[in-house]
């Protein structure tokens, strides 16, 4: 059956709404153009938006012909304002935003461990309060969390891992309650791939795999151009993974003994040092691993450097090839502080073995987004669910 005059109303507003996000600022022509719909409906979508207050005119496109130029409507990005928070285990990092995901300040607190769980969330929390009343953004209307461990698919609330601190748990909560804001919060894991398939490594696929190589083990797994969790929001957790070559097998409450024990940060220092490499001193905020894996990339072959690169991409292969084996994503990407360290040259000696492994042809890709993926994915979650509450159809006839 045709779409009645309102739904057709809404889906076309919806269409020129999100082509205004990925674009930018367009003309009545352009979007003309873009959404094949008539001249006419095109007016009376710009009216009706502007009507809502959901755009405006910000500027004028310029023209060679004679006459007015047209005018460019963009999405009102003062509507909303949102932040973003990569929540580690030593501290918090976070970005205050507009509503089209315009970065308009950025802050960071460390957190201390002896600190203690109340004095860790206060800071965390002023952090965020501070942030947007100094940029002009308070009050937020979404807040995107990206932290580690599981996320309840049916609550969407951190659940309580072994590992993780009291406080991460705890700062959740303290957000729902402190801010007039709707609080989203998703595993980094998944919110590195969101922004590799958004703006990074992954832009072209709709399927692909994000191997996550940092202090621990994680992967997420985007098929058919969506996110996929599992049952128990427990997909891509890989350290558990038994795999040849560790001195035993995980248990259900520890990783130990699972592909995590080869692969981790831990076991990636102790493999470099088997190799006859100490540890330079570390760069802020990562593991020794990503530093002594750049310092391996430029080595010359030969090298005890180069050998443990190698040995490294012998072990990483292992957990990528499981991952082929299952999903058959075509992609995979290598994130994580080693992930990024380790870039073309890592993924190059992956993909090596991997093809030696298995008959599923997979590329091999470094992220390309450095260290900011996880607060990328964090700010586009937090737009994405803004956007869809606020640009939600109307009642109107």
């Amino acid at each position: 059956m045709p779409a009645s005059p309102r739904t057709a109303r809404a889906i076309n507003d919806r269409l020129a709404l999100r082509l205004l996000q990925s674009e930018g600022p367009l003309t009545a022509g352009q979007l003309k153009e873009l959404t094949g719909l008539s001249r006419p409906t095109v007016a009376d979508l710009v009216d009706r938006l502007t009507a809502q207050g959901l755009i405006e005119v910000v500027g004028e496109a310029g023209s060679r012909r004679r006459g007015p130029n047209a005018k460019l409507h963009g999405i009102v990005t003062g509507l909303a304002h949102l932040a973003a928070l990569d929540v580690r285990t030593e501290g918090v990092t976070l970005a205050v935003a507009d509503l089209v995901g315009t970065v308009l300040a950025e802050a960071s607190v460390p957190v201390d461990a002896e600190d203690g769980t109340g004095a860790a969330v206060e800071r965390a929390v002023a952090l965020v309060e501070r942030t947007a009343e100094e940029a002009g953004a308070a009050p937020l209307h979404t807040v995107g969390i990206g932290a580690p461990g599981l996320i309840d698919p049916v609550t969407g609330e951190l659940r309580d891992s072994s590992g993780l601190p009291e406080w991460h748990r705890r700062l959740v909560a303290a957000l729902h309650e402190r801010l007039p804001a709707r609080v989203l919060v998703e595993n980094e894991t998944n919110l590195a791939a969101l922004a590799e398939q958004r703006d990074g490594a992954a832009r072209d696929r709709d399927t692909f795999a994000l191997l996550w190589l940092g202090h621990g083990i994680g992967a997420a797994v985007v098929l058919d151009g969506v996110l996929r969790r599992g049952a128990s929001g427990g997909t891509g957790e890989i350290g558990f993974l038994p795999v040849p070559g560790t001195a035993g097998l995980p248990s259900a409450t520890g990783c130990d003994g699972g592909f995590h024990s080869l692969a981790g940060s831990a076991a990636v220092t102790e493999l470099a040092r088997a190799h006859g490499l100490v540890a330079p001193p570390a760069v802020p905020g990562e593991p020794a691993a990503a530093t002594l894996v750049r310092d391996a990339v430029t080595a010359d072959p030969g090298t005890p450097a180069a050998r443990f690169l190698d040995a490294l991409g012998g072990r990483l292969v292992l957990g990528a090839a499981s991952v082929v084996a299952v999903l058959d994503p075509g992609c995979l990407v290598l994130a994580g502080e080693v992930g990024r360290a380790g870039g073309d040259r890592l993924a190059g000696l992956v993909a090596a073995r991997l093809s030696a492994m298995s008959p599923l042809p997979t590329e091999v890709r470094p992220t390309s987004l450095g260290g900011g993926a996880v607060l990328r994915g964090a700010l586009l979650m937090a737009r994405d669910g803004a956007q869809e509450d606020l640009f939600a159809p109307t009642d109107t006839p």
